[in-house]
């Protein structure tokens, strides 16, 4: 990239009259720069079967083109219109719950081939114009794309094949490897394979699901091979990828797996929304943004993010600019926003874009002056920013499906909302508000000597090939920390019948034989210190040590025998064990020690100042110091003599800052 990208969807076919000059010249203002169109377009650019009409997206463009504002094409294949089910209904996806009925968006199944060969032709139709235009700066390939619970005949019949395949035709180790012979559910002739939407053996389930998530990769495949016969070699191919919803983007997809599918992508992208006002931490601005950041190892595109949203969104004074930059800190080279202007009908009415339904200036769309003012301004130092983290988290799609169909409360019969995500989202959340930057990685991942830390969350199913990789990683010198309910089952979601935790034991120099729910159960020990409101939460293993420093047991009349956290030497590395949920004192208290094991330096700075960092294209180190609280805060400066690129004041090594509420300062040094 050449410059920040700052920009919004725009949608001409929306407008109730003509402004589209007068959206440029606010634009222009604003210092908006990039536009993202077409992409839920396909009813208004295909009105019938075969009749193609281009007006609003050539309109849009010349207009884009003249005023110098780049655009971004979306293929328009998210959201079917209505002719197609007309004549073919059976293109809407059969789930779980049936057929579904038209009116939603994504409700359609991708892999049938009525609604690839449509979408094939739109794509085609759509590129012819908008290819070799000069505006054009990349594709978007679909929105959003997960496989939304396709399982329908076709579908079910290319995963027995897929089956087949895995197992190598062999129905009695499928069988054995999915424990089928549990009430009856044993399949004797690969004919008489049953309906998947109705399995309670979760080895299978989770298995459908895993298959299910190859469908997306194979989908964007297929569309970026598509725009590749088209797009000029200076144009790049994204998607938005989003994440866990919880209200807002929470944690690792469930319905995709982002690394495996990021592979036919030139660039990743990203849609993230996040709570605002009083509840503005950045810490899923961060989350989202690290984890795209770590796909492909490079910098990104926030192809999507809120500017006023939700009436709960809409941003305080200095909110908006704080966000941008907070999406600039984590290495995105875009700032893009959903969307340009409020629209008056619909599903999303009260989904505020920058402009509101009046389309007039208001305090978001000024504040957006103020940002698109100063990217013009210190854009070229800010793009591109490269890091390297010194710690990981390992994320898994496995063990998230796999703790949905064994939950970590499911024994009493619900899971009191704690699943994989949240586990994750505990251990990341700490270490951001310690101002511990991170990487995230894959069990595919290589290389993880490059990281002098690695956290596992909860890796309830996992090959052993990939437990030697973690064990390998702690003898070569690494520090391993990992929680609860890591290294139960292996990837068919079998539970190992070794001692647990599974090859991992000796590593840890722990095992364990049960586990329970904790009740009025604290903690005490060396890592626990004075914090007398330490207690262990949601779910206990009744560790044994074998050799490992006891950091907390029990503290409980009846589980006092038993560790709660260790820490273990093992090979020329360290690997500590957090045998239960804790408070997050007790968790930074063990994050603390396994950052000093790893020689991790650890900031002054903690939350609200949130301190993010990388070099620049002129090889200098930029940090933010973004403030996200709605009070002045005072930050040391402790690194070398610099200076403040939105004021260009000098700063002095060993200089207290003063951060005002909701307000940031770029340190270039």
């Amino acid at each position: 990239m050449k410059e920040l990208l700052f920009g919004a969807a725009y949608y001409d076919e929306y407008m109730p009259y003509d402004r589209l000059d007068q959206d440029i010249a606010m634009m222009k203002k604003a210092g908006i720069n990039t536009v993202r169109i077409a992409e839920s377009t396909w009813s208004t650019c295909e009105p019938q079967e075969g009749v193609f009409d281009f007006s609003h997206v050539e309109r849009v463009m010349d207009a884009m083109e003249q005023a110098g504002i780049h655009v971004i094409i979306g293929t328009p294949t998210y959201a079917v219109p209505t002719w197609m089910v007309k004549s073919h209904p059976d293109v809407i996806a059969e789930t779980i719950h049936g057929r579904g009925i038209y009116g939603a968006r994504q409700i359609m199944d991708i892999t049938h081939p009525v609604y690839l060969f449509y979408a094939e032709r739109i794509i085609r139709e759509l590129m012819k114009r908008t290819a070799h235009r000069k505006c054009v700066i990349g594709f978007q390939v679909d929105n959003e794309t997960k496989y939304y619970g396709t399982a329908g005949k076709n579908v079910q019949e290319r995963f027995v094949k897929y089956l087949r395949r895995k197992f190598n035709n062999d129905l009695d180790a499928m069988n054995y490897e999915f424990g089928l012979d549990y009430w009856s559910n044993r399949i004797n002739a690969w004919e008489d394979f049953p309906d998947v939407r109705g399995t309670i053996n979760g080895s299978l389930g989770a298995e459908f699901e895993k298959f299910q998530r190859t469908l997306v990769d194979e989908f964007l495949s297929w569309q970026a091979d598509i725009v590749n016969e088209y797009r000029r070699e200076d144009q790049f191919i994204t998607h938005n990828f989003d994440f866990d919803w919880r209200g807002y983007s929470y944690g690792v997809q469930p319905d995709v797996n982002q690394y495996h599918a990021s592979r036919c992508l030139t660039i990743a992208g990203t849609d993230i929304y996040h709570p605002s006002q009083d509840a503005l931490t950045g810490t899923e601005i961060a989350f989202g943004g690290d984890l795209t950041r770590s796909l492909k190892q490079d910098n990104y595109l926030v192809m999507e993010t809120e500017a006023q949203g939700f009436p709960a969104w809409t941003p305080y004074k200095g909110q908006l600019r704080l966000q941008a930059y907070s999406h600039l800190a984590s290495g995105s080279n875009s700032v893009m926003y959903w969307h340009w202007h409020s629209i008056h009908n619909s599903l999303e009415t009260y989904w505020k874009g920058l402009l509101s339904h009046d389309f007039q200036e208001n305090a978001t769309y000024r504040e957006a002056c103020v940002i698109g003012r100063e990217f013009s301004e210190i854009g070229s130092r800010l793009v591109n920013l490269k890091k390297k983290n010194d710690v990981a988290i390992l994320v898994s799609n496995e063990a998230l499906t796999a703790l949905k169909w064994f939950g970590i409360q499911a024994m009493v019969g619900e899971n009191n909302g704690i699943g994989y995500n949240d586990v994750v989202r505990w251990i990341y959340d700490a270490l951001y508000q310690m101002n511990i930057e991170c990487d995230f990685i894959w069990p595919e991942s290589e290389d993880l000597n490059r990281y002098k830390a690695i956290f596992v969350p909860a890796l309830y199913a996992a090959p052993d090939s990939l437990l030697e990789k973690l064990k390998q990683y702690v003898t070569d010198g690494g520090t391993l920390a990992a929680t609860f309910k890591t290294a139960f089952a292996n990837e068919s979601v079998k539970v190992s019948y070794e001692v647990q935790p599974h090859i991992l034991n000796n590593c840890f120099g722990v095992k364990y034989h049960q586990f329970a729910f904790p009740k009025n159960v604290g903690l005490s020990g060396s890592v626990i210190g004075e914090n007398t409101d330490a207690e262990a939460k949601v779910f206990m293993e009744l560790l044994i040590s074998e050799g490992a420093e006891v950091l907390a047991s029990y503290k409980h009349y009846n589980w006092k025998d038993y560790a709660a956290i260790t820490k273990n030497h093992f090979g020329r590395g360290t690997a500590v064990y957090l045998g239960c949920m804790t408070d997050q004192n007790t968790l930074k208290a063990v994050i603390t020690d396994v950052l000093r094991s790893a020689q991790v330096a650890i900031p002054e700075c903690n939350y609200p100042v949130i301190v993010r960092k990388g070099t620049n294209d002129f090889g200098k180190n930029v940090r933010y110091f973004l403030n996200y609280s709605a009070e002045v805060q005072k930050a040391p400066y402790l690194y070398g003599n610099s200076v403040e690129l939105l004021s260009g004041k000098r700063i002095e090594s060993g200089e207290i800052m003063e951060i005002p509420a909701w307000d940031l300062k770029i340190i270039e040094e």
